[in-house]
């Protein structure tokens, strides 16, 4: 399981020119679910987000995690993610899920972390979304968990 989280000042996604999610000061996930991605994957992905230390402290230091400063977190299924592109001029999705297994991996960990943060928001699975963010910093980083 892939999660490219970006620190954010806000963030929101678009389809059909509503907005179907939004936040405030948080973290934009985009998450990406690979073939192999269990449960178990989804849990482990959902802890180091929650516990990961990319807000500042009242020093300036990385030293805060998102719940610490109350922060939403945006959850965007993003399947190019899982692309493989070491070889060509053309991204191979074969390591990506399915889409019923990606959905239902999707699904699991949005009600998984909604029930460790309150303040969750999502795009629509395999909708064609408009995001739109303030990247903080620019702060990004990659989670990948096996």
């Amino acid at each position: 399981m892939l999660g490219l989280i970006q620190r954010v000042t806000s963030a929101s996604v678009t389809v059909n020119n509503d907005v179907v999610g939004e936040i405030q000061r948080g973290i934009l996930l985009l998450l990406g679910i690979q073939k192999t991605d269990t449960e178990e994957t989804a849990n482990k992905l959902i802890e180091k987000i929650l516990a990961y230390r990319i807000f500042a402290d009242a020093d300036n230091k990385m030293n805060c995690n998102v719940q610490q400063v109350d922060g939403g977190i945006l959850v965007v299924s993003q399947f190019t993610l899982a692309a493989d592109t070491k070889k060509g001029l053309r991204p191979s999705f074969s390591s990506a899920a399915p889409p019923v297994q990606a959905q239902a991996l999707y699904d699991y960990f949005v009600t998984q972390l909604r029930s460790k943060h309150p303040k969750i928001a999502t795009g629509i699975f395999a909708a064609d979304m408009k995001v739109s963010l303030v990247n903080d910093g620019p702060v990004t980083f990659m989670l990948e968990m096996e």
